[in-house]
């Protein structure tokens, strides 16, 4: 789906409190942005923050740092979040939103950034053999990941295509991670953080997938 283009969106994100523009210029030093101990978790292609924004504010003893590449979606990101945290009477305050291509991920972290854990809510599936590289689930950016994510860490992973989820099992496996939950029809419950696309989703009746997986992998120096 095309996202038009506002004029307004750049400004206002640059006056934004938790908007990131240059993430690249905190790698290896997140934690100081936060200024706590709280743990760091990560979301890979916000989109238009229905899943941070309810997390972050769900969650205030977590920090919460969500990725998209295009600043367009990012002001729709920043909408939500700013009226989600407002209707629950907090202040933006353990979450950031930045743009950044995710295939170059490690522009922004390194190994002294120790996140905790890593949401993938639905991302692009690339159905084609010539694109599968480009999921942000196949082994490529696995390995990536492994350079941040802490020993025992966890990547939560949902998506509603049968081929992605039996596919990106396969690429957990292969990269290390231990399988912790696996469902192909995730019930609506309490504590699910649905996204715009899952709403979608479910109304259209599309069984929801959803994978959890342990880091078992030592950590290595990027």
């Amino acid at each position: 789906m095309r996202i038009r283009k506002r004029k307004e969106a750049k400004p206002e994100l640059e006056a934004c409190s938790f908007y990131i523009a240059n993430p690249e210029q905190h790698k290896g030093n997140w934690k100081d942005l936060f200024q706590n101990q709280n743990p760091i978790y990560l979301e890979l292609g916000c989109g238009k923050g229905w899943f941070a924004a309810e997390f972050g504010a769900n969650h205030p003893n977590i920090n919460l740092l969500a990725i998209d590449i295009k600043s367009e979606i990012l002001w729709h990101a920043m909408k939500r979040i700013e009226n989600t945290y407002q209707e629950k009477g907090l202040q933006v305050h353990n979450l950031y939103i930045m743009p950044q291509n995710i295939e170059q991920i490690l522009d922004i972290f390194n190994e002294q950034d120790k996140i905790e854990r890593i949401y993938i809510n639905f991302c692009n599936p690339w159905p084609r053999p010539r694109h599968k590289k480009r999921r942000l689930t196949h082994t490529r950016q696995l390995e990536k990941y492994k350079g941040f994510l802490v020993p025992k860490g966890q990547v939560h992973f949902k998506t509603d295509d049968d081929d992605l989820f039996k596919e990106s099992i396969q690429y957990f496996k292969e990269c290390g991670f231990e399988i912790l939950e696996e469902t192909w029809d995730l019930p609506l419950q309490e504590g699910n953080v649905q996204t715009e696309h899952e709403k979608m989703f479910r109304e259209k009746g599309i069984k929801i997938k959803k994978l959890i997986v342990e880091n078992r992998n030592e950590r290595h120096t990027i």
